[in-house]
């Protein structure tokens, strides 16, 4: 990774404060631990592992499997296709990793919509437990073992190892010292808005000029040109989370000022 790369994903060592707090504990529980090894290492989820920020175990939910051949799922009962995992290797899973401050997690595309807030939330837990299921789901009886059931979407994948990533990382980078603390404060829905547009070298490609604003050294400037195109953005791609937001005076202004422009011009951005 070249130093802009890192550069952009905001790289900082942790303060002396923020290394007193104990690491995030992540245990995953997975038939294909292959699937986690390698993006657990790599990028912000390695350097945060690295400073020990947060120590990450991968599980491989066989070592509790029943009989011989270490078996997981069986067949449903009242037919169907595919296969279901059984209850008693997770039990046996989170009766050894299960602690009294755990949180139970089971990717499931029923469960609450993963959003930043509840991301926000698991990064302050001590321990994490993350059950990743496979096949048909999971036996009904296994929901009763978890804390809670989240999803990334209204679409099913081929399990819960994908969603388990995409919880970790989101987790990960909130934690204090994983990256700067102004990479978190003004990304997309961290104040419930999309971030606003963001430019880099060179200040001309191929016709398309970076605002002059953001090169005129006014930094109220800027930060009213961010605000503005942050309800523009958000405005025009997610105007569901402006009708839940309570405005302050500068963001009901800077939105009329949006809405007039788009009514005068008939463009969404």
């Amino acid at each position: 990774m070249s130093e802009p790369d890192q550069a952009r994903e905001g790289d900082a060592e942790p303060s002396a404060g923020e290394r007193t707090r104990p690491p995030l504990e992540i245990d995953v529980l997975t038939l294909f631990p292959a699937m986690l090894d390698g993006p657990l290492a790599q990028s912000i989820p390695g350097r945060v592992q690295t400073r020990g920020l947060a120590t990450i175990r991968i599980h491989d939910l066989r070592e509790w499997g029943l009989g011989r051949h270490r078996t997981v799922d069986d067949y449903t009962y009242g037919g169907g296709a595919g296969m279901v995992l059984r209850p008693e290797p997770v039990a046996a899973a989170l009766a050894v990793l299960r602690r009294p401050d755990s949180v139970v997690i089971l990717p499931d595309p029923g469960g609450e919509v993963f959003g930043q807030r509840r991301a926000q939330d698991l990064s302050e837990r001590s321990h994490l437990v993350i059950l990743c299921p496979r096949y048909e789901g999971v036996d009904e009886r296994v929901r009763a073992m978890v804390d809670m059931e989240l999803s990334i979407g209204d679409y099913v994948l081929s399990g819960g190892e994908i969603p388990a990533l995409v919880f970790v990382d989101a987790i990960l980078r909130l934690l204090p010292g994983a990256i700067d603390a102004e990479s978190t404060a003004e990304e997309s829905f961290t104040d419930g808005l999309l971030e606003y547009p963001q430019y880099t070298r060179p200040p001309e490609f191929q016709g398309a000029l970076v605002p002059a604003v953001l090169s005129s050294g006014n930094h109220e400037a800027v930060r009213k040109w961010r605000l503005k195109e942050a309800l523009r953005r958000t405005l025009s791609r997610r105007p569901e989370l402006l009708a839940g937001r309570t405005l302050t005076k500068e963001e009901s202004k800077l939105l009329a000022s949006v809405q007039a422009e788009l009514d005068e011009t008939g463009n969404s951005e």
